[in-house]
């Protein structure tokens, strides 16, 4: 049992998670409620009921989530908790893969290909199969097949799939699936879906692989449960023997990755997969006052595939959230970063503010604005330290001195820095490998001893060659930062960055990023057991986003509001709440759709500690061309009533446009309710009928084959002239009677 001063720290349902006993415990953790505090306190309470450290796994999503897991638990425990497997699911798998490679037919010595690689290799796919890139752009099929292997499915199954459902496009996909998984296998290496779809296989169809690791973890741990895809759903399920001690912590209301494969079901039917689990409800906030918590309940109580529960707190109410219209969007960021700047002077720091946004093309507005007022910025999401040009090149020689098979590394460095070993020559190798059925690197290896190639050729190709031969020998000896460093020098990578300082201004810029790559093998050195290259290189290709994002204490946050979860921030502006934005598109037409919209609103909303403050434009420019724009119904759904038009607009607006005026401020009602602006009329959708035509903005015209629900909720299904079946809320159809 853990000490009592610790206990007493917890409230009610912590403290019923935390001692929870055996059987299986599904944590539903609201925004805000001390999830990570939880976690941490139960794997030190089961550690103080004597169960083993390693007899005790953890896995979540982002090395940073995982690392602030594993220093809690160290405070707690006094470091005895280090034995405790703590890891995201993609390193744990990783790991998995090299201890039982040859259980699973794997050379351990593998590489995992982040995004570039694959995109590179399905590039080389399409050109082989003479496929136009625009058609068939690498990164949808690339898209394509990770949602295949999020659903266990290799490239033979998926091509069964495709011809059974009769899709030509799939077809395609299906032969490029193939086509891409031989070139992996031939370069030894794995992308992120194969780290999962090959756990979780090996473990599902090897029973003594199962019953190994099911006798070493008798107590499982999954963070954000919400988030997990189908593949991990299975892989956690044949992790876990009787009496499944499996203790899976999420939020319902915050599952908004359906993009990368997540599937709400996998919590909201956690009950009827594990019976008799025990369900804890963590509904006291400690991070937003309360009239933030009302509005954000206020939008998602409107979802229907939900498990009931509903944030609060004892402190004080707070400020009222605003919601401010605006005439455009230059108007909206202009005002935004204006109000940033009289926060700084009230004495706010920088990096209490944020701005988020839907989708990525909206920053570049409020970027300029925040550069007008002299604010600087962090753009979370921008291009990564370890995606930068001269990383990524440092990286690949690294690669190459693990596992020369790795052809897409040899293609990237053969040339870096320039030694006569152009595009001519990279098409002759890829020939000779191509002919001799090897990688590209025992082509350059044949190249270079072949008397008849181009003297100059082989000489070039010899140097190239040596380098990696050192490197190669001191992969598996040397420290990865020892090896950075013979990189640099070895092959003259920091010389030639250094020779164009005075011709190329980004010069020195590269070379203080290679003095961080250094230091960042240094300090992986210091805090891993294994400090060699291959660890640090699985270390980087795991790494996500936020991971690499350091705190910038002197800049204001931009970012979408996908990649805003799982932070918080006093001060949060939500830009671009206007529907056909956020709702995003078709969506707002779509029930699953909505609510996964509507989700990721309650997202953006439990981010503010103290401050928030929603905004729209009533005109904004996309693709070039000005649009008029109602609020979003989130506005109206959180309780955010806009009040008269104060003013007209500063800013031109939309050609054939409706009357504009603002900006406006928002009123906030408690219950949710929306009270109908002074002047504007309350009215709700005209009546529609079984067997109606209609005709519909955007999908056109229709006829109506069901209705459901009543009042405000009323749905109806319509089969549109183009084939398409759609479900409906008529209240936002807007549609025209035919």
């Amino acid at each position: 049992m853990l000490p009592p001063d610790l206990l007493n720290t917890l409230n009610t349902p912590q403290r019923e998670a935390v001692t929870h006993g055996a059987g299986p415990l599904l944590i539903l953790a609201g925004a805000g409620s001390g999830k990570t505090r939880v976690i941490t306190y139960r794997i030190a309470h089961l550690l103080s009921e004597g169960v083993e450290p390693w007899n005790i796994l953890a896995v979540t999503f982002t090395n940073k989530a995982a690392a602030e897991m594993r220093r809690r638990v160290d405070e707690l425990t006094g470091g005895r908790g280090r034995g405790v497997w703590i890891s995201t699911f993609h390193s744990f798998c990783a790991q998995f893969l090299r201890v039982e490679a040859r259980a699973v037919g794997l050379d351990p010595h593998y590489v995992i290909y982040d995004d570039g690689d694959q995109t590179q290799v399905m590039k080389e796919c399409l050109r082989e199969q003479n496929l136009d890139e625009k058609k068939f752009k690498p990164n949808q099929v690339l898209n394509v097949i990770s949602r295949a292997k999020d659903d266990l499915l290799d490239s033979d199954s998926y091509a069964i799939h495709a011809l059974a459902q009769n899709d030509s496009f799939r077809e395609v996909v299906a032969n490029l699936y193939r086509a891409y998984q031989k070139k992996l296998v031939k370069a030894n290496a794995l992308d992120f879906g194969d780290l999962i779809l090959r756990t979780t296989v090996a473990l599902r169809d090897t029973a003594a692989l199962r019953e190994k690791y099911q006798a070493r973890f008798r107590y499982v741990l999954v963070d954000e449960y919400q988030d997990t895809n189908h593949a991990q759903y299975v892989l956690t399920k044949n992790l876990v023997a009787p009496p499944r001690n499996l203790c899976v912590v999420g939020d319902d209301d915050q599952s908004v990755y359906s993009f990368r494969g997540a599937d709400i079901r996998n919590i909201l039917e956690f009950e009827r997969d594990y019976a008799n689990a025990r369900v804890v409800k963590l509904e006291q906030n400690y991070r937003s006052t309360q009239s933030i918590l009302d509005a954000a309940h206020n939008v998602i109580k409107r979802n229907r595939f939900r498990k009931d529960k509903k944030l609060w707190t004892d402190a004080p109410g707070g400020e009222p959230v605003r919601f401010r219209e605006f005439g455009d969007e230059q108007e909206e960021a202009r005002t935004v970063a204006q109000e940033s700047s009289r926060h700084l002077a009230a004495g706010r720091r920088r990096s209490d503010i944020a701005v988020f946004y839907r989708t990525n093309a909206q920053s570049r507005v409020l970027e300029d604005a925040f550069r007008r007022e002299n604010i600087p910025y962090v753009l979370v999401g921008s291009v990564r330290f370890y995606e930068r040009m001269e990383v990524k090149d440092v990286l690949a020689y690294l690669r190459v001195a693990v596992n020369p098979a790795d052809s897409v590394a040899v293609k990237r460095v053969i040339n870096v820095p320039a030694r006569g070993l152009g595009k001519t020559t990279l098409e002759s190798l890829d020939r000779v490998a191509a002919a001799r059925g090897v990688s590209f690197y025992e082509a350059a290896v044949a190249t270079a001893q072949n008397p008849e190639a181009p003297t100059a050729v082989r000489g070039n190709l010899t140097k190239f060659l040596d380098i990696i031969k050192g490197l190669r020998e001191a992969a598996f000896q040397a420290t990865a930062s020892v090896l950075v460093q013979r990189v640099l020098e070895d092959a003259g990578y920091w010389a030639h960055w250094e020779s164009q300082t005075e011709s190329d201004p980004e010069a020195a810029f590269r070379l203080d990023n290679l003095q961080e790559l250094v230091n960042a093998a240094k300090e992986f050195e210091e805090s891993s057991e294994e400090k060699t290259a291959a660890a640090f290189l699985e270390k980087v290709s795991l790494a996500s986003g936020l991971d690499v994002l350091k705190g910038d204490e002197g800049a204001v946050t931009l970012m979408t509001v996908h990649l805003a979860k799982g932070l918080e921030f006093p001060i949060v502006y939500v830009t671009g709440l206007e529907e056909g934005l956020f709702p995003i598109g078709e969506s707002a037409f779509e029930e699953k759709e909505l609510e996964e919209e509507r989700r990721l609103a309650y997202v953006a909303i439990t981010r503010a500690r103290e401050l928030l403050t929603l905004t729209s434009a009533a005109s904004r420019k996309i693709y070039g061309r000005s649009h008029w724009n109602t609020p979003s119904r989130f506005v109206t759904e959180a309780g955010l009533v806009v009040e008269k038009p104060a003013r007209a607009f500063a800013a031109p607006i939309a050609e054939h446009a409706p009357p504009a005026a603002g900006p406006v401020i928002g009123v906030f009602d408690p219950d949710g309710e929306a009270l109908p602006a002074e002047g504007v009329p309350a009215s709700g959708p005209r009546p529609l009928r079984i067997g109606q035509r209609v005709k519909h903005p955007m999908f056109g015209s229709g006829k109506i084959l069901d209705k459901s629900g009543s009042g405000e909720n009323v749905k109806v299904t319509v089969l549109f002239d183009s084939g398409a079946r759609k479900q409906i809320l008529a209240r936002y159809a807007n549609f025209e009677t035919v």
